[in-house]
Formats: structure tokens, sequence, C-alpha cells
């Protein structure tokens, strides 16, 4: 008997990933393939759409579904990237990726007119780059949304995660009306339903195309930020997950929304809970501007993290913070350095988790639910003298991430379209 499964698809920068999973959260298939093609510069971060779809069917074709029935599949596309279309899906033009940056006058005229709230600020917001776009155009699509037309013929639809950076209100749930005020018509954008939204069924075409069976359903999906988070497994309000990486950036399942731009912190809804986060200077890259990777491995098995330095950093590269210290003067803390370079590193590893643990209070200083668990991603979660200081810090248990496959996350959103909550 075949296993029921859906698929997840997550659309990155540089790939595409395809996830079967199972009811039980199992991962059942994966396949992958690569966008070789590089961005298209005329000063701007621009591509052709042709290069996602490829990437996609070419996932499609390495996936093996041998004894795997697929009910279900949802997509995660780049925050922000944008299109022009015609009425029926035909892009206009190239894609205007999530870093393009917008003309000035665009910027200027949403910044006069929109809440310091929405997340549609910014040289790089989608809203004023679609404000760009030939206004012959009569829709603009994020990418998921347009790989999802492609699947079941719809490309009249986003969904609230992909919209929130083009000014959706996702807390009214609607288009608001300064848009407006800046000139542009946000009629020309797609209707916006909650992430997780059955919106069509694969096309017959479709389905024979890529190998899938008839009557697969078709769920709106979420941005890859949005998908990687769910991939963790985290369910409930107050399950933090902190990427350990080159930066330091959390993100907090949150039962109240929290929009803080000075901090740079909005939310994205997901059903009726909330998505905050945000990122620090601190991270990794302190720790490789003065160790490599070997030295840390070798001085991390000299430490003892149960005798604390009493070293008080804040590590950072250069002067600037932006969460949870909102300064771009901020100075770095990473003196007196002891002579033992085992005991440097405890102060910088202890400085970066005491970071962490502002951070966290800070989301909820702002509104968010307290920090109730920590799942930990990226390489730094690896270092379990470094996870034991963190903890402590924290003072919350830790939790295992279920997959670090933005993919998965996606699929979760894919099983709940259907009506079970993977």
């Amino acid at each position: 008997m075949a296993q029921e499964a859906v698929l997840g698809i997550d659309v990155g920068t540089s790939g595409v990933r395809i996830a079967a999973r199972g009811k039980d959260g199992a991962l059942l298939a994966m396949s992958q393939a690569t966008m070789a093609a590089p961005l298209i510069d005329f000063g701007r971060a621009l591509q052709d759409p042709a290069i996602w779809w490829d990437a996609l069917t070419q996932a499609f074709a390495a996936l093996r579904l041998n004894g795997i029935q697929v009910l279900a599949l949802a997509i995660d596309g780049t925050s922000g990237t944008i299109l022009p279309v015609d009425a029926g899906g035909q892009p206009l033009g190239l894609a205007s990726m999530y870093n393009d940056v917008a003309e000035a006058d665009a910027v200027k005229a949403i910044a006069a007119v929109a809440p310091a709230e929405t997340a549609a600020l910014g040289g790089t917001s989608p809203l004023a780059r679609a404000m760009m776009m030939d206004k012959a155009a009569p829709r603009i699509l994020h990418q998921a949304d347009w790989l999802l037309g492609r699947l079941c013929g719809r490309f009249d639809v986003s969904d609230e995660n992909n919209a929130l950076k083009s000014g959706y209100d996702p807390v009214k749930r609607e288009w608001p009306a300064w848009i407006a005020g800046t000139g542009f018509d946000a009629a020309r954008f797609p209707k916006v339903v909650p992430a997780g939204t059955r919106v069509g069924t694969l096309t017959p075409e479709m389905a024979q195309n890529l190998g899938l069976p008839d009557g697969v359903a078709v769920v709106a999906g979420t941005t890859d930020g949005c998908a990687a988070f769910l991939a963790s497994g985290a369910r409930a309000a107050g399950d933090g997950v902190t990427s350990l990486g080159t930066t330091l950036t959390l993100k907090l399942l949150s039962a109240t929304p929290v929009f803080a731009p000075n901090f740079g912190i909005y939310s994205h809804r997901i059903g009726d809970q909330w998505l905050a986060g945000g990122a620090s200077n601190t991270g990794g890259g302190v720790l490789a501007s003065f160790f490599s990777r070997e030295e840390i491995v070798r001085l991390t098995a000299l430490i003892d993290p149960e005798v604390p330095t009493g070293l008080d950093y804040y590590p950072l590269s250069r002067p600037g913070e932006r969460f949870p210290v909102n300064d771009p003067a901020f100075a770095p803390r990473v003196t007196p350095r002891p002579s033992q370079d085992e005991v440097f590193l405890q102060g910088l590893l202890e400085g970066i988790a005491a970071v962490e643990a502002l951070a966290y209070r800070k989301l909820a200083e702002l509104g968010a639910s307290p920090l109730a668990s920590i799942r930990s991603v990226g390489g730094g979660a690896a270092n379990d003298k470094w996870t034991r200081m963190r903890l402590k810090a924290l003072g919350v248990p830790a939790l295992e991430p279920e997959s670090e496959h933005a993919a998965m996350g996606t699929a979760r959103l894919a099983w709940r379209g259907i009506g079970h909550d993977a």
C-alpha cells in the first residue's frame, strides 16, 4: 500500500529542493537542482524567471516517489522577489530579486505615506520596486506566487508571508489604503490568503509532466525564511529558533505580533500565531576574526563551561549593532584579552550567549511571547560546550530541530492545506 505524503518545494537563491513529508513528519524522499544561470546585472539584481522553472522541473525529474502517494504540495520562495506578468501569468520582463535596489524616488514616496511598522520600507522594498515596473503589466507576483500559478493555473493569489514586504497588513489582513498614496494601484498585487490555504489543484497537464497523480492539492506556501523556521518543528508560542552562523539570527513564535522598525523587526502571520525575529551583528564571524575553525575545535576541548570566565564581552567585528541594541556606533567589547587562548575563546562564546539571551528578552519586552524553548541550527549548534553556556544564559530547555531543510517546513503547510497539521 502506498504511503501518503505531501511535497514541500523550497526555491532558494541557488537552487530548488523538494521534500516528500509523511503524515508523521518523516522525510520520505528528497531531490534538488541547482540554478546555474547567474543574475543579469544592469546595475540591478534581475533574473529570468524561466531559470526558476527549469530548476523546479529538474528537481522533479530527480525525485523518486516509489511507493509514495502525493496528496498536496506547497512552495516557498525568496522573500521580496517579484515579477510583472500578464493576466495569464506570462512574464512581461525580468524578475526583480529580493536584494534588488529600488529608485530613491519610489522609496521616498512610500516613506511619505506608510506607517512606521510596515515591512515595505527601505531601499530594497518590493513595493518600491513594483512601482518601477511598467504600468502596462496588469499584475505583479511574488516568486512563489508565479510558480504556484504555473502548477495550478491561478495567477491571482499570494500568501500572507510573501505579501508582507510588499505592504500587506497582516493584522487587518488586507492591502492597506495608504498604498494608493504612493501612486501604485494595489489591485495589481494578487489577493492574499493565509499560508497553508488550499488554492487549487495541479492541472492534469502539469501532473503528467511532473510525474504526479491527478487531484494533487496546491496549497499557498510561504517565504524561505519562514519555511526554515517551520522545518525546525516549532509549534507553540514561546518556541524559539536560533541560527548560529556568521551572524546571530533568532526567531520566536508568538501569540501576539511585534512590529519594531527601529530594530528591523516585523512579524509574519502563520495561522493565528506570529513569527517575530531579529538579527545581531555578533556571531561566528567574530570568532573567525580571531581563530581558525581548527583552532576553535582544539581550544573548545580545553574549556570548562561550568567555570565562567567573568569576562563581560559584547563580541562584534566592528562598531555598530542592530539588535538587541540599536546603535550604529555601539562599540565592541572584546578586552581585556587573557593570556590563555581558550579562556579568550570561552569569553567570546559566553558573550554571544549573553547577547542571544538579551535579544529574546528584548522581544518579550516588545510584546512577544516569552521564550519557552530553544532549537539551534547552523554551524555553531554542533558545539556542545557552547550549547551548555547558551542554555544557562537562556534558562529554557533545548529541543532538537526536526529538520534544517526549508522544504520540510513548506511541506508542513501542504499538510495543513488538506486538513492535517503535521
